[in-house]
């Protein structure tokens, strides 16, 4: 395997630092050769002094003159503003752009990596949410691969190594449950951020950790697999398996099953997306069957957990509906965590948002973008109105 250079879209967050622990465990196979970050400009700065990558952009640009300063004498560019960001997935010594940007922030960089003609390891689902049809069009004409980094649809893609498109059945998408799986709507209804941040089996950020307790990130992951794979919502099911020991698995019309195992270990996805089409050899822990003799499995309450019903509902009604969907949810996980709505009002904030915003059946790029901005003003509203309750 040739060495790699590596832009890092989001580096200082959970997927970006893990991205960085598989690049330092492999020096003579991966370079970062570009870091960004939003505003963590410290923790740039300390990536930027031990790997030294060709440039890094903060997207906070009150934080450029720091950045700049402080890395002044290390053989490092320094850039800001998002524009930069947007600019600097272009460069020609970037073999591999990590998309690891959280939310509709990763939508742009996604689309400029692809018509740069490079390939993507995506991790950030909601490109393909918004704008799924779009992307999927746009990296068919540069011939750009999208490797996946959720650890669902890296299961999903490993599975479908080697196989025949047309033997494809069904998608089974495995989700943990979250810190509610068995919990009652009275429960739900009193529920604190606290609590919704403690993940049982998987440490991520905020937004996806409350996500995932919603069963939103289970609901996006659906829509993201329905373009990554081509396959219709119908042919997509999703199973409740608390232990998170299988992340996703293959049905194939002869009535076979496949599925991709492993601990609950965000770096093992990372690594065969930066990998790929090769296996890296690696010293993380080993799954021991005799240490799990029981894994278990369950449907997915969508009476109590609405969000995932509403994400297949986004997915059936199509074009921008699934542009609300995300917007709404991430100004309602927002209100969540700022203590403004319940645990249950996101749900019926995203309700109401995908309710009365127009729709628009076959959406450009302009009109996802003014999608964007206006479920976010009707969805701040709503969260304001809930506020005063």
């Amino acid at each position: 395997m040739s060495k790699k250079h590596i832009a890092i879209l989001g580096s200082t967050g959970s997927i970006g630092t893990q991205a960085l622990e598989v690049i330092r465990r492999y020096p003579d196979l991966f370079i970062a050769e570009v870091l960004t970050a939003q505003s963590n400009f410290d923790l740039l700065i300390q990536q930027a002094i031990e790997f030294l990558p060709n440039a890094v952009v903060i997207g906070d640009e009150e934080s450029y003159t720091t950045v700049k300063e402080t890395l002044k004498s290390y053989p490092v560019k320094v850039f800001a503003g998002v524009n930069s960001i947007l600019q600097i997935v272009k460069m020609d010594t970037i073999d591999l752009v990590l998309n690891a940007l959280v939310g509709y922030a990763g939508l742009k960089p996604t689309i400029n990596t692809i018509i740069a003609g490079k390939h993507i390891a995506l991790a950030n689902k909601e490109s393909l949410v918004i704008a799924g049809d779009l992307i999927m069009q746009i990296a068919r004409q540069n011939r750009a691969m999208i490797l996946p980094v959720d650890s669902e649809h890296s299961a999903i893609f490993q599975c479908l190594v080697g196989e025949q498109k047309s033997s494809l059945e069904k998608i089974i998408l495995t989700a943990s449950g979250g810190p509610f799986l068995g919990k009652n709507k009275d429960h739900l209804q009193a529920v604190k951020k606290e609590e919704a941040l403690k993940h049982p089996n998987w440490k991520m950020g905020d937004k996806i950790t409350i996500d995932s307790a919603s069963l939103m990130n289970k609901g996006l992951e659906v829509i993201e697999a329905r373009w990554l794979f081509d396959i219709t919502p119908d042919r997509i099911e999703v199973v409740i398996h608390p232990q998170s020991v299988i992340h996703s698995i293959v049905q194939f019309t002869d009535g076979s099953l496949k599925a991709q195992m492993g601990l609950p270990d965000m770096r093992l996805p990372i690594l065969y997306a930066l990998s790929f089409p090769d296996r890296l050899v690696s010293d993380f822990p080993r799954f021991n069957f005799l240490e799990h003799p029981s894994l278990t499995f369950e449907a997915p309450d969508t009476e109590l957990f609405l969000n995932l019903g509403l994400a297949y509902e986004a997915l059936h009604r199509g074009g921008n509906i699934p542009c609300i969907l995300n917007a709404a949810n991430e100004v309602a996980v927002k209100a969540f965590l700022e203590d403004r709505i319940t645990f249950l009002g996101m749900s019926k904030l995203i309700e109401k948002c995908m309710q009365n915003v127009p729709f628009i059946k076959s959406p450009s790029y302009d009109d996802f973008v003014q999608t964007n901005e206006e479920a976010r003003k009707k969805s701040m509203e709503y969260a304001l109105a809930g506020s005063s309750h």
